[in-house]
């Protein structure tokens, strides 16, 4: 991306100031046995510290919340306190609970006054660009009360019946128009008072934060995402995150 299509860096006198949520209690167990997946080594550090270091690159976050495994905040803070970190930015640790929505929402009690828009961000997503992070703040500041970035999906996309049992075959009902339909990744980015509204109004099971926002009847945007910013979900995820992350490191000293 050239200088002149990225985002303006926000300003102190016009920017609200932004926070950012990581919920990182869940256990991967798609990746195997071992350590919760926010703590999985990606190029001899944790993911976590990697998701960490992504929020704080944009100068408009001034703080990072990170939502730890129930009981697991003090080794939280033991790592984030192992490794350097932006000094321009605060962070703090909280204890998350037993679904996402519940950390997320723990995240969102422990944010102090004066942090006007929050991004919620995935442990598991550690390379998203600073770019990325800049576009969806810039979005909020701009009015949406909800952002997500996204990418246009390269694959069709069948809607099926579910098999009555793994592995069955599964009858296509549909096939959607593919120029409508996005692959949604994260930060996704709030209006500090939207997405607490959508945390005490929604209670079903939800796979965003976002989708909570348009249980509320409200306009989410999606602004572009980027290849880089995939979800390390599977041991394939982890190959490919660490072959991003040597190329950073021999192009740009990453």
């Amino acid at each position: 991306m050239s200088d002149d299509s990225r985002p303006s860096p926000p300003t102190a006198s016009s920017a609200a100031r932004t926070a950012a949520v990581i919920p990182a209690a869940g256990r991967g167990v798609r990746l195997g046995p071992g350590a919760p997946k926010a703590l999985r080594a990606l190029g001899g550090t944790p993911m976590l510290i990697h998701a960490v270091r992504a929020m704080a690159a944009s100068r408009a976050v001034s703080l990072v919340v990170v939502v730890a495994p129930p009981g697991g905040a003090a080794e939280v803070r033991s790592l984030l306190d192992a490794h350097a970190l932006p000094e321009r930015t605060d962070f703090l640790v909280v204890p998350g609970g037993q679904t996402r929505q519940e950390s997320v929402r723990l995240g969102l009690d422990a944010l102090p006054p004066g942090h006007d828009i929050v991004l919620v961000h995935d442990a598991a997503r550690p390379l998203v660009p600073v770019d990325t992070v800049d576009a969806v703040i810039e979005a909020v500041r701009e009015g949406a009360p909800a952002v997500v970035p996204a990418l246009p999906l390269a694959d069709t996309v069948k809607q099926v019946e579910p098999a009555q049992a793994p592995g069955e075959p599964e009858p296509v009902v549909a096939t959607p128009d593919r120029a409508r339909l996005r692959a949604v990744q994260t930060p996704q980015g709030f209006d500090r008072a939207t997405l607490v509204r959508a945390h005490e109004t929604v209670t079903g099971d939800v796979t965003d934060d976002a989708g909570m926002v348009e249980q509320l009847g409200l306009t989410v945007v999606a602004v572009p995402g980027h290849e880089e910013a995939f979800k390390v979900t599977r041991p394939l995820d982890l190959v490919l995150a660490e072959a991003v992350l040597a190329r950073r490191r021999l192009n740009d000293g990453f």
